[in-house]
């Protein structure tokens, strides 16, 4: 199954507290930049040589230009790492053959890098089985700061930035011919 062309968001969220802003909100960046595949041999297991998700970071927009210029440059220094990338090595929960509707839940287990550093990851997957041609869902991961060497933001308008980020995925994986 691949990435469909259209329909697949990545996202971060990550709550901060502005200064001048009574309660705590959440940052949120957002990209469709993404490409990849999830290929599911007919036991289950999945091909790990073939199956790997590419997200472009450099397209990371939120809702402040500022914040993103500053993600982009101090954070996720996205000029030597322009990417993240997420190599599946098992899907948990995952039957095969897949059902033809309905829906399924899952984790995706296997190696994330961000930021020049590659560690294990769980993604829990929610989604629906269209027509028995494509896999339409979200699935939610986190990790901190610190677990890819990388530092939260300091600025003068932030009083605190929670150390968590929650990676979500909206996607659409397609039967490829």
């Amino acid at each position: 199954m691949v990435l469909a062309a259209e329909g697949n968001e990545a996202r971060y969220r990550v709550q901060e507290q502005l200064v001048n802003v009574s309660l705590p909100s959440d940052a949120v960046g957002v990209t469709s930049a993404i490409t990849g595949m999830l290929v599911v041999n007919p036991d289950g297991t999945l091909v790990r040589d073939e199956s790997k998700f590419v997200v472009d970071l450099t397209t990371l927009k939120s809702d402040q230009s500022r914040r993103d210029n500053y993600i982009k440059n101090n954070t996720l220094e996205t000029r030597q790492y322009p990417t993240a990338e997420f190599a599946p090595t098992e899907a948990l929960g995952l039957t095969s053959p897949l059902p033809t509707s309905g829906s399924v839940t899952f984790q995706l287990i296997g190696d994330l890098t961000v930021h020049g550093i590659t560690r294990p990851a769980a993604w829990e997957v929610t989604a629906q089985i269209v027509d028995g041609q494509a896999l339409v869902g979200s699935a939610t991961t986190s990790f901190t700061f610190a677990d890819f060497g990388m530092t939260a933001p300091r600025v003068s308008v932030v009083l605190s930035v929670e150390e968590t980020i929650k990676l979500e995925l909206d996607f659409r994986l397609v039967l490829e011919d």
